[in-house]
């Protein structure tokens, strides 16, 4: 029994040793991989430093290319910046458009018209998680805006916004945003008790004809709601 023994250990541990020194001239290997690609990475820098040494004039070619490259993006880049300002002055929406338009897109166009008055940082946040918030905005006054969006596919013969709309944003707009204005817009209609309610707790609703006044003409919103809070500051 103990020859048997002695004779199957030898058989068991072989493939161990061998799977040792595997393992190491993998590690050996991989590092002369390593030192050879350090090598020859040095020895091109190297090469093209000398290159460049005796041939300087390469490098001032090459940074008058970039200083006119540089100075072409950055015009073009505030021309861009111009006529974005333009088409945004100009944006219109008519109110068969705005119907028509998916409740991603129609928190977008509001997003877009807020910008167009002025509010720079203008941006859709609506999504899973928002917190009742849609788009947020600062004023040329400094006031920070939290807007919910409610569109109907229906305009005003869909389903009214109702109250639990107005107190869900309510409820973190001004402590997570710290907002100034919270806003409610839609292009349907609110029902009788959101009146009431958004007085109560000082919000403020854009119902269809107020939404209409504001996307196709080229007033501010601030200018079309009543009991807008004082500017913070002016720009």
């Amino acid at each position: 029994m103990a020859t048997r023994r002695a004779q199957r250990r030898p058989a068991r541990r072989a493939p161990r040793r061998r799977s040792v020194r595997s393992r190491r001239q993998r590690h050996r290997d991989r590092q002369m991989l390593l030192l050879a690609a350090g090598i020859l990475a040095a020895a091109a820098a190297w090469a093209v430093i000398s290159w460049l040494a005796t041939h300087w004039w390469v490098l001032i070619i090459l940074g008058a290319i970039a200083t006119v490259g540089g100075a072409w993006w950055a015009h073009h880049y505030r021309q861009q910046r111009a006529w974005d300002r333009v088409r945004q002055q100009a944006l219109r929406y008519g109110l068969p458009q705005l119907d028509s338009l998916h409740h991603r897109d129609f928190e977008y166009a509001v997003r877009d018209l807020m910008r167009r008055d002025g509010c720079t940082d203008a941006r859709q946040i609506g999504g899973a998680g928002d917190n009742g918030a849609d788009v947020l905005a600062t004023d040329p006054h400094g006031r920070t805006w939290v807007i919910q969006c409610k569109h109907r596919r229906e305009g005003d013969r869909g389903s009214a916004v109702g109250t639990p709309d107005l107190q869900r944003v309510n409820g973190t707009a001004r402590q997570l945003y710290g907002a100034d204005i919270v806003l409610v817009v839609t292009n349907g209609r609110f029902s009788t008790r959101c009146a009431p309610l958004a007085a109560q707790l000082h919000m403020h609703l854009a119902d269809r004809r107020t939404l209409a006044a504001w996307a196709g003409g080229g007033r501010p919103l601030w200018e079309l709601l009543s009991k807008i809070p004082a500017p913070r500051t002016s720009r």
